[in-house]
């Protein structure tokens, strides 16, 4: 069956059915829905029962109930409040009569009018002068549309621009009845549809938006009836058919060099070894140089958490490329985090035969000119770098592996043209803001994934305090304490887009209180991103060296820095932080062998939002804990905080609410695709809807 046949009846534009005019479909086509397909799966977001109507004489206080009915009056009532009306309406049937009020909503006058025939949806209040409902939901009943709206659960539409919840449920009521065959050619195979239960597409859409009645609506409401299980299935399987077919073209390409491992690699990783690895590091390098020795270029992500030890790993994963005669390139998301990996590399290479170098934006051109040289050649073995490594201007002799830290950093352009430089070199991406579960199925489901979870030995897991900011003295009794131990320490400040002057001037002010009034006998120094990039270097430098004892500074400090002696982060207004980024500078301090500290300072009044987040901070140091916990408190969205993340589109599932269906779509897509079931139609069909409808690059 062609692609397009999957289409038929649902890519029918909304302009031509019954009721829908230009105008109304211009405003559709504001709310994203363009074709009938578009409407049927903007699925509800919450059902109401009203499939049984209430007799008024039966209501009691305190009931949520539907009541059909005739308005017998109807007014509008002046208040003394200047401008303020109340809109008063008596409906009645055979059993009674019952007051409904709405508050402010004069307008109403011009539709519930006496005579009419309405449903009152709402709680049942009790006061002085009886029953009666207020600000409830109605709707006024007619002949055409009375099956919609009343006397079966009701599916809820959010309101977009000026496309209704009422208008909504008419219009998918009319494209079922006009614009669908009672039979749809179906998306998933027909295999796979017997083995996992799954309902035919047709009854699933149907039954989505209007269940029948015997339906459960705690069900409905948590998007777990077999109908609505169904859809978001089907989505996630397109999603993630998309990613296994990339994955499974990458593997039937194979790398123009294959590392092998031998008695004399082994011996020369030993050498350079600092300490023994732990348990985590050692299973994460077997699976890497594993990976490494296959045909097919790897394509892993190493995910520790913050000081799990994940640069010796990938250094050990540069060794194996370096003895078998390739080039390594180290990427860095900024040019202190550079700088620093450049210096631990160095130093741990230093009694090697390989020549390592950093390649970055401030590179002087001549030494770069000569550096391009060393790359070309192949006598750089090791570079590491910024963005400047992808830039056309450099050539790689002979690039086998790509190592790139805090990966998310970076587009998927710059991944994709560090990649064509060495012919398909293996690629390790590391990051230390662990992924939870369900995003490495989205954003990374064509990766293999390591974790380390266990902490090198000597490090001590880091005390964090949740403090009201009328408790800074304390705070700083704190901080002098660990300064006339030697310590040093980090007090951050937020920088959030739209408010940096006023941001910067207060981190500025508090540097310079902290030097002249609270620690004149310390030094005290302020790092911030509008500096330069000498400027920050020659800052961080100092600090690492001990020169600097308290550091003032932005979230620049978050990803990276390594200054084992700074025993103390104070975090200022930590309730305008994210969770994982409080984890990550929480990851700054903790390095050395001393215990360290983590204050989070907060002003009043906080939201409950934030208290859970700092709460959820103190109580773990576990970064794949907090990571789940982060994902459920911003959602998928906010995780990453940007488009280019990966993240798809989704228009009926959502990623945490349904990780199972996510979790079960993933394993079916793979087996799907390296069973060799995958038809030319369904891949030309998630082909042509991989951008289109998850606004993601292309598959193929």
């Amino acid at each position: 069956m062609p692609w397009s046949a999957l289409s038929t009846d649902l890519s029918t534009p909304l302009q031509f059915l019954k009721g829908v005019g230009p105008r109304k479909a211009a405003d559709l086509k504001r709310a994203g829905l363009v074709t009938v397909e578009d409407l049927f799966y903007r699925l509800p977001f919450r059902y109401e029962d009203r499939s049984h109507m209430q007799p008024i004489g039966s209501l009691r206080p305190g009931a949520r109930a539907a009541v059909l009915g005739e308005i017998k009056s109807a007014r509008l009532a002046m208040t003394r409040r200047r401008g303020f009306k109340i809109f008063n309406a008596v409906v009645s049937d055979a059993s009674g009569a019952i007051r409904c009020t709405w508050m402010n909503q004069p307008f109403l006058a011009d539709i519930l009018q006496p005579h009419l025939t309405v449903v009152i949806f709402g709680d049942v209040k009790l006061d002085s002068s009886g029953l009666h409902f207020l600000n409830a939901e109605y709707e006024v009943v007619t002949d055409e549309i009375s099956s919609v709206h009343t006397g079966r659960i009701v599916p809820f539409y959010e309101k977009t621009g000026a496309v209704t919840p009422n208008m909504q449920r008419k219009l998918v009521r009319h494209a079922l009845d006009q614009a669908l065959a009672p039979t749809i050619p179906d998306i998933l195979p027909a295999e796979l549809r017997q083995r996992l239960h799954l309902l035919p597409r047709r009854t699933a859409i149907e039954q989505s938006h209007f269940p029948p009645n015997e339906a459960s609506v705690e069900e409905l409401n948590a998007f777990r009836t077999p109908a609505q299980r169904r859809l978001i299935f089907e989505e996630f399987f397109l999603y993630q058919i998309g990613h296994a077919w990339r994955r499974h073209a990458a593997s039937t390409e194979l790398k123009p060099f294959v590392p092998k491992v031998d008695e004399r690699i082994r011996a020369a990783a030993a050498k350079i070894l600092p300490f023994k690895l732990t348990p985590g590091q050692r299973q994460a390098v077997k699976e890497i140089v594993e990976d490494m020795q296959r045909p097919q270029p790897m394509n892993r992500l190493l995910q520790g958490d913050v000081g799990a030890g994940k640069t010796i790993v990938a250094l050990l994963a540069g060794l194996v490329a370096m003895e078998n005669g390739l080039q390594v390139a180290f990427m860095a998301p900024t040019e202190i985090l550079a700088a620093q990996h450049y210096a631990t590399v160095a130093r741990l290479l230093s009694q090697s035969r390989f020549r390592v170098d950093v390649l970055t934006g401030s590179t002087p051109g001549t030494k770069k000119h000569t550096l391009h040289a060393h790359i070309e050649r192949g006598t750089a073995n090791l570079i590491v770098g910024t963005h400047a490594l992808v830039q056309e201007s450099t050539r790689f002799h002979k690039l086998g592996l790509v190592v790139i830290d805090e990966q998310h950093r970076f587009g998927v352009e710059q991944r994709a043209a560090l990649r064509a430089k060495g012919l398909r070199p293996d690629v390790l991406l590391m990051t230390a803001t662990p992924i939870p579960r369900t995003l490495a199925l989205t954003d990374y489901s064509e990766l293999d994934v390591s974790k380390i979870t266990d902490l090198p030995p000597g490090r001590t897991p880091v005390r964090t305090w949740v403090k009201p900011e009328s408790r800074r003295d304390e705070i700083y009794q704190l901080l002098r304490e660990q300064l006339d131990q030697g310590r040093q320490a980090y007090v951050i400040y937020p920088l959030v887009e739209g408010s940096e002057k006023i941001d910067l001037k207060s981190a500025t002010e508090m540097a310079d209180h902290l030097q002249a009034e609270i620690f004149p006998a310390y030094r005290v120094a302020l790092l911030h991103g509008r500096m330069k990039s000498d400027a920050k270097e020659r800052v961080m430098q100092a600090f690492a060296a001990g020169q600097i004892h308290i550091l003032v500074s932005t979230t620049v400090v978050e990803v990276g820095v390594d200054v084992p002696n700074a025993s103390v982060m104070v975090v200022e207004h930590a309730e305008r932080f994210g969770l994982a980024q409080l984890h990550q500078l929480r990851g700054r301090v903790g390095r050395g062998p001393w215990e360290s500290h983590c204050i989070l300072l907060y002003q009043s009044p906080w939201t409950d939002d934030a208290r859970e987040r700092l709460r959820a901070l103190a109580t773990t140091n576990d970064g794949f804990a907090i990571a789940e916990k982060d994902l459920e408190l911003r959602g998928p969205g906010d995780f990453f905080g940007t488009r280019q993340s990966g993240l798809p589109r989704l228009r009926t599932g959502d990623i945490v609410r349904d990780r199972d269906i996510m979790e079960d779509a993933h394993r079916e897509a793979r087996r799907l695709v390296t069973g060799g079931g995958l038809t030319g139609d369904l891949l030309q069909f998630v082909q042509q809807r991989w951008e289109q409808q998850f606004g993601l690059i292309e598959v193929g």
